[in-house]
């Protein structure tokens, strides 16, 4: 693996941590050159909630391509685009009572993100953001304004403005009511708060520690948007397309979001694709005001219809969803049960769960002794305290038994290690 120490820069990151060089992958397992397999908790950072190489999404675009058919549009008109907006507002919206219009930013959340900050100052005409503690939007310059985690936020190199962060739900513990300190400081016109442009809100927060607001909590934050008029937006680029149940995660708090990023597994394939979703009449850009090169990659536009079709045309994936979430909680309250001392608290919805350990540097360990014994996970959280599950969405009953039990077994490995 020396070519990589040599040629590769030093911010990779995620190989450090698994130290094999990976080269096919089916469903819930990823194998590497030596033939060891692994089963994968990590799914591509929730890029993969329907597995690796899915059949059918496979099938369906290898018939595109092998028909030489569009790969690269931009933003002109192909069957391929039209395909995708029909049955995304057919399947995924109108179901829902959504009346949204599609923007095609570019290829990542981050653009998404960017979008839909860029869309909210030019709606409004004003400049302030505001996000919440321990917040993640992505790494570029606007989304790192609106990004908690202080390492992230100063390798951008430079100032990161026109953002304000406000407390996240139970951020105090519950010492002062919800939204206390946003409210007076709207209310109050010596507070040094310009009226924001928008408020931006993941409902779960994965890179911050996989923190969960409740549906009060999102209603509130809702209502206060709507009272004061700030456009609220929805960060569902790992939380949506089904990652805590429903499509949307904004589902079950009964909101409507003014703006929805949406990216990682709404390609379904793992290829690049996102799309920022609007009210219409926020739809005041003019013609080319906002563009990118790869806002029109049709290969993804392709798998994401069929993963609507396969996975979305009924309550099968949502219930199974939840129901696989409730085998994970229970497993992991267990082993947070047997080993009190060193873990803090399980939280997490559907298919997003964390284990909050006492000290920080166990969770790593915790996923070393993983990888070992051939799990997948990755860490979140600011002092990357927390042990992270984020399987498929297709993942099996057998193969959560199996990753658990893992997951188990690394526990007690850390907290009694071998001695000589």
């Amino acid at each position: 693996m020396d070519v990589f120490a040599r040629l590769e820069s030093e911010v990779r990151g995620y190989c450090r941590g698994w130290p094999a060089v990976f080269t096919t992958a089916k469903g819930s397992y990823i194998t590497d050159e030596n033939g060891k397999t692994f089963l994968d908790f990590f799914a591509g950072a929730g890029t993969l909630n329907y597995g690796h190489n899915n059949p059918d999404l496979k099938r369906r675009l290898m018939e595109y391509l092998e028909g030489d058919a569009i790969v690269h549009s931009l933003d002109m008109y192909t069957t391929a685009k039209r395909d995708f907006l029909e049955r995304f507002n057919e399947i995924v919206l109108a179901p829902r009572d959504l009346d949204y219009k599609v923007q095609f930013p570019g290829p990542a959340g981050n653009h998404s993100v960017e979008a839909a900050l860029k869309l909210a100052r030019k709606y409004t005409g004003r400049e302030t953001i505001v996000s919440f503690t321990n917040a993640f939007h992505g790494m570029t310059l606007g989304a790192l304004a609106v990004t908690g985690n202080s390492m992230k936020r100063t390798g951008a190199g430079v100032p990161l403005g026109h953002g304000v962060a406000m407390p996240y739900d139970n951020y105090l513990d519950g010492r002062t009511p919800d939204f206390l300190l946003f409210e007076t400081m709207l209310d109050d016109s010596g507070s040094g708060l310009d009226k924001p442009a928008a408020v931006i809100v993941e409902t779960v927060q994965g890179e911050g520690g996989i923190n969960v607001a409740s549906a009060d909590w999102l209603r509130h934050l809702s209502d206060l948007c709507k009272r004061h008029d700030i456009l609220l937006i929805v960060d569902d680029v790992q939380m949506g397309c089904g990652r805590t149940g429903p499509f949307f995660s904004f589902e079950d708090a009964g909101i409507k979001p003014d703006i929805v990023c949406l990216s990682k597994s709404l390609s379904g394939y793992g290829l690049p694709f996102a799309v920022t979703l609007m009210r219409p009449e926020l739809d005041v850009w003019e013609p080319g005001e906002h563009n990118g090169t790869f806002r029109g990659f049709n290969p993804a536009f392709v798998t994401a219809t069929a993963a609507l079709e396969d996975f979305w045309t009924g309550e099968g994936m949502e219930k199974q969803t939840l129901a696989k979430g409730e085998q994970i909680e229970r497993a992991l309250n267990e082993i947070a049960l047997e080993h009190a001392g060193a873990v803090d608290t399980v939280r997490g919805r559907g298919l997003v769960w964390g284990m909050v350990m006492r000290d920080p540097e166990m969770a790593s360990k915790v996923c070393a002794e993983a990888f070992q014994r051939g799990l997948l996970m990755e860490t979140s959280g600011p002092e990357s305290e927390v042990v992270k599950l984020l399987p498929p969405l297709t993942v099996t009953e057998a193969e959560l038994d199996q990753g658990l039990a893992i997951i188990a077994e690394a526990m007690r490995a850390v907290r009694t290690p071998v001695t000589a």
